[in-house]
């Protein structure tokens, strides 16, 4: 039964999407917007039937002899497949009323649900090479869903999206010559693969090769200096995708990262390097950056396209500490993120929706307008600063935790100062919103503000609902999610 659901999980997704483009019942609005809601809960429900066979692998076929293409499942698979089905379904619960003012559904659901094969392939990826085809796949389909309007400035955006992410795919590829031809086993394992003579003969080489590939998987997670994409990205796409995109996608490269250091080089051999010492640099670099950036920008959208430039590097900056409770908080993190922006994103969305407004300063008395909506921003906003008890706290705890316990030179303060600058810079863009958005003022001789309810649809509310609740209920019981996490990290470290 494993075996066969290592295969229809991540194939499912993918049937669904050429039902949704070749078959004619499916091209009324309605009738498509049901198929593609049904198929969404089963590629969630076969992704929990899966989780809960536990481990396991099946080879698909073989390349070679020493490169087979391999589904398997395990601890880090399961967190993050269960994530990425999660908010790919409360996504596209959104996004049906919202597409219906972009226009071009049938080619939006079809590259939405080839994407969500992709991404749930890569979870399931149980060797680097795997990994790699998965990770170049689901990077090719979701061009799609970045130039999704066809504009000029869509079309550009989505060239940079594309023109980054090959280049980062190909300093990742490098690195998977290099590993899989070093490693005892081309296979996945916790603590690492990698040859002891190979690092005993090539060690120097070797951590070239793995900075080079970090940051080129550190490309989709937007890590400085490969970032410059996803600003552009990620305010140009609808708003479910632009969602998915910075709460999902960036999360792909965040997935590889982690493969690449705790399954096949091991913990130990980056810990007390120059190259640890360099990642972690860059990391903290990003953080800064784009919460500066954010700080700086007044478009909605793109500012919080740079929040999530800054708080994925939060995650990295956890991983390459290389201790379990910054890992465990670089985990949390993943998942915390993840909710809170794709709520943000989509509040944002649905405010653009009603009133056509995209600028910050425009949204003076929004909450009065679309007071549920304003709402679900808030929290989710006021959760990223990292106020308790909403999750984005315990997340932060666990990282600022985990730096000032490693014992890594001038980062075990740097770090959690960092993160600490980067938390009132984070209030300092978010809160203003709801602020402003709540209580505008009246300044002399100024016009009225319109008052007019623009609220969002039921169709369209409770995906966010949802999401705010998952942001207060984890954030109140963090265990339902740190008990995978733990076991993650005590396996891999």
């Amino acid at each position: 039964m494993q075996a066969v659901l290592l295969i229809l999980t991540p194939l499912f997704p993918a049937l669904c999407a050429l039902l949704c483009w070749f078959l004619p019942a499916l091209r009324p609005d309605k009738a498509r917007d049901r198929f593609v809601l049904a198929s969404l809960v089963m590629s969630f429900l076969l992704t929990v039937a899966l989780c809960l066979t536990g481990d396991g692998s099946v080879t698909l076929f073989t390349i070679s002899q020493d490169l087979p293409v391999v589904a398997a499942s395990d601890g880090l698979s399961r967190l993050f497949s269960i994530l990425m089905s999660g908010m790919w379904l409360l996504s596209g619960a959104f996004s049906f009323g919202y597409m219906a003012h972009e226009g071009a559904q049938r080619r939006f659901y079809t590259f939405y649900l080839l994407t969500l094969s992709a991404l749930l392939g890569l979870c399931f990826a149980g060797t680097l090479v795997t990994m790699y085809l998965c990770f170049e796949l689901m990077t090719l389909l979701s061009v799609a869903l970045v130039l999704h309007s066809l504009t000029r400035e869509a079309v550009a955006a989505g060239m940079k999206y594309l023109l980054y992410s090959i280049a980062g795919a190909m300093m990742g590829l490098l690195g998977i010559f290099f590993f899989t031809a070093n490693a005892e086993t081309p296979l996945f394992v916790a603590g690492g693969t990698l040859s002891p003579d190979a690092v005993a003969a090539q060690g120097p080489l070797l951590l070239w090769v793995l900075l080079i590939t970090v940051i080129g998987f550190g490309t989709k997670a937007g890590m400085f200096p490969m970032h410059g994409w996803l600003p552009t990205a990620h305010p140009i796409a609808p708003a479910p995708a632009s969602a998915v995109l910075s709460g999902v996608i960036t999360k792909a490269g965040v997935l590889c990262i982690i493969r690449v250091i705790y399954y096949v080089t091991g913990a130990d051999f980056l810990r007390g390097t120059w190259v640890q010492t360099a990642l972690m640099m860059l990391a903290l670099i990003t953080v800064f950056m784009g919460s500066m950036m954010a700080l700086k920008v007044t478009v909605l959208k793109k500012r919080l396209a740079y929040s999530s430039v800054s708080q994925v590097s939060y995650v990295l900056f956890g991983l390459f500490l290389l201790n379990e409770t910054a890992f465990r908080g670089a985990m949390l993190h993943v998942y915390f993120h993840s909710i809170m922006k794709n709520l943000l994103f989509l509040c944002a969305g649905g405010i653009i929706l009603k009133t056509g407004l995209t600028d910050v300063g425009d949204l003076r008395g929004i909450g009065k307008r679309m007071p549920a909506t304003l709402w679900c921003f808030t929290l989710a906003g006021v959760s990223l600063v990292g106020v308790p008890p909403l999750c984005g706290f315990f997340s932060k705890w666990q990282l600022a935790q985990g730096a000032m316990s490693s014992g890594v030179a001038v980062f075990g303060w740097l770090g959690p100062v960092v993160l600490l600058v980067s938390a009132l810079l984070t209030a300092g863009y978010l809160l203003p919103v709801s602020i402003n958005g709540f209580f505008p003022g009246h300044a002399s001789g100024e016009a009225a503000l319109d008052t007019s309810s623009c609220e969002l649809g039921a169709s369209m509310l409770w995906p966010l609902v949802v999401l705010a609740a998952l942001t207060l209920i984890l954030g109140l019981c963090p265990s339902l999610v740190e008990t995978a996490v733990s076991a993650v990290a005590a396996a891999v470290l």
